[in-house]
């Protein structure tokens, strides 16, 4: 379905992981190293510069921004007076560079990681999820990945994450002690591509999940990283709605006053060679029928 897209604000490197938090959304540019907030209406304003790179972004009960610093492998907290401090080191734990975040409503951190090289090409390889609870300790609480990116915590616990390279959005429930149980396929887009070369994963998959929101119906929107698109899914995979971007979209939030306005993170690649380098990415925003719920 053709919608009426608009760009809210541009001139950015490479946005991901946008997060709608007290009337403002929040969004991480890779390559200025900037975490940037906007009232979805024009007005941008730098609220932390992070020089391992910013990626995923969360909120702890206390309201204090958790940000996951890319190079470093590090969770830092944004204090109130604007200062970053570690919140935990994660180089011992993650093997590739930090990716996506998700932050519960108890301060519970689950962050995703690369797993490989990507920018130089390297084989695929499998990675996992770790938590990091609200004093630091940081544990390995799920395996055998292939590239997480984008999650979600839907009403009722369970925590979907989107495994770009396998095509599929896979589930977990969330047990009271915060560990993953239960792991299933919520959504497959066809079969993963049996091999660990990044090429012919591309030109295999139907689509490649990126980053991901819920709505009120129980539904995920998820951002097409291959297409320029996103889908509205339901659990089983159907597709509920597909909104053409007409650029790369890496990352999609619902938000806005009344929780409508799906916000969409565009480029023309992800590469880094050509992203570092220009200022091409938007950030862009289209009206939907059903609200926000769940986590981010």
């Amino acid at each position: 379905m053709d919608r009426d897209i608009s760009t809210v604000a541009d001139g950015f490197s490479f946005l991901e992981c946008p997060r709608w938090h007290d009337g403002r959304l929040w969004v991480s540019d890779f390559y200025t190293h900037r975490v940037v907030a906007t009232d979805g209406r024009g007005a941008v304003e730098e609220v932390a510069e992070v020089p391992g790179q910013p990626a995923g972004i969360g909120f702890l009960p206390d309201g204090r921004a958790l940000i996951a610093s890319m190079r470093d492998k590090r969770l830092l907290v944004r204090e109130t007076d604007g200062r970053l401090t570690e919140h935990a080191d994660l180089s011992g734990l993650a093997p590739g560079v930090l990716n996506d975040m998700l932050v519960d409503e108890r301060g519970r951190a689950y962050v995703g990681d690369f797993g490989f090289d990507l920018m130089a090409g390297a084989p695929m390889r499998d990675t996992g999820l770790t938590r990091v609870d609200p004093d630091g300790t940081a544990t390995s609480v799920a395996e055998d990945l292939r590239f997480p990116n984008g999650m979600v915590l839907l009403p009722g616990g369970v925590l979907v994450v989107a495994e770009t390279f396998a095509g599929r959005l896979t589930a977990f429930d969330v047990a009271e002690d915060g560990s993953l149980r239960d792991r299933r396929v919520w959504a497959a887009f066809g079969e993963a591509p049996d091999t660990d070369d990044v090429e012919q994963a591309l030109g295999a998959l139907a689509v490649g999940p990126d980053g991901l929101c819920s709505d009120a119906e129980g539904a995920i929107w998820v951002a097409d990283a291959l297409h320029a698109r996103v889908l509205r899914v339901r659990e089983g995979g159907e597709v509920l709605d597909e909104i053409s971007t007409g650029a790369g979209v890496f990352a999609c939030m619902l938000g806005g006053e009344d929780g409508r306005t799906l916000f969409l993170c565009t480029a023309p690649s992800f590469a880094e060679h050509e992203r570092r380098p220009a200022r091409e990415a938007e950030l862009r925003a289209v009206r939907v029928e059903v609200p926000r719920a769940g986590l981010p």
